[in-house]
């Protein structure tokens, strides 16, 4: 028996009851949306709007995933980032706010209308290199990544908006880099502990663990990133690493061990460490 329609108030009733947290009206009004192939303006005059049965069943169905855990955005297939619509998968690290900061410390050491070169070392979805190619339009920007599903789509996503100043390489941080100097390098590593057990918990559980652990402190990828580093940077070349909110004390050894100078780490919104910086001396040994 074919079930009835339903009003799309109703739906979302039943949906925010079931949903944890306080995002769950939220949520659910997102995956509504994405099966209905509509925008949130215009739910709230559509209220008493039937659903058909199959859109109902569709929405269920991506209800269930998301009780199950799965992270919105793999349901959606997409999350914002900056100022871009971005295509994820479970290829990819979702990208989050925090990283957002990142872009921002990058674009500050980045001088508009000048012919720059930026490497974005594990670039997933491209979110940093998309954002820095799309503010800074006449730098040439390289996005490496291990995974290549990653790299496809980042390299969709840079298609999508238009951004022809990307390059996309296959290979492990600096690897495909061999060569070449850049006046700034970009990375999110992953710098999660490998036995923390949060990687067990909630969204966590469904994204590249590759993406997201790094040793037994977190640090294996960054050591590995600070350590050759030097070779790609041009004089006062700087180097950025998004990182966790109590890494910032050993970040910031690990890049004076280096020799890198000007290093700090700065603060997201939350007033938490989020980026360590340092920058090669403007006279390379």
């Amino acid at each position: 028996m074919t079930a009835a329609p339903q009003e799309i108030r109703t739906l979302l009733a039943a949906a925010a009851r079931v949903l944890p947290g306080a995002e769950g009206r939220h949520e659910a009004e997102l995956l509504l949306l994405h099966v209905l192939g509509r925008e949130r303006s215009w739910l709230f005059a559509h209220a008493t709007d039937l659903v058909d049965p199959a859109s109902g069943q569709a929405f269920a169905d991506l209800l269930q995933r998301r009780l199950a855990g799965e992270p919105v955005a793999y349901l959606l297939g997409r999350r914002g980032f900056w100022t871009l619509d971005l295509a994820v998968s479970p290829d990819t690290l979702i990208p989050r706010p925090e990283t957002e900061r990142l872009v921002e410390l990058a674009l500050e050491r980045l001088p508009e209308a000048t012919p720059l070169r930026v490497a974005d070392l594990g670039t997933g979805s491209g979110a940093i290199a998309l954002a820095l190619a799309s503010e800074r339009p006449q730098a040439r920007v390289v996005a490496t990544d291990m995974s290549p599903g990653a790299l496809a789509v980042a390299a969709a996503n840079a298609r999508r908006h238009g951004l022809d100043n990307v390059a996309f390489r296959h290979g492990s941080w600096h690897a495909p880099l061999a060569g070449e100097r850049f006046d700034l390098i970009a990375s999110n590593p992953p710098y999660i502990a490998s036995d923390d057990p949060h990687l067990a918990r909630g969204d966590l559980r469904f994204e590249p663990a590759s993406a997201l652990a790094s040793g037994r402190d977190g640090l294996d990828d960054i050591r590995l990133i600070i350590a050759g580093a030097a070779a790609h940077l041009l004089p006062a070349g700087w180097l950025l690493l998004e990182h966790g909110w109590d890494q910032g004390a050993a970040i910031r050894a690990l890049l004076a061990d280096a020799g890198f100078v000007e290093v700090a780490t700065e603060v997201d919104l939350e007033q938490r460490d989020r980026v360590s910086l340092g920058r090669r001396p403007a006279t390379l040994e």
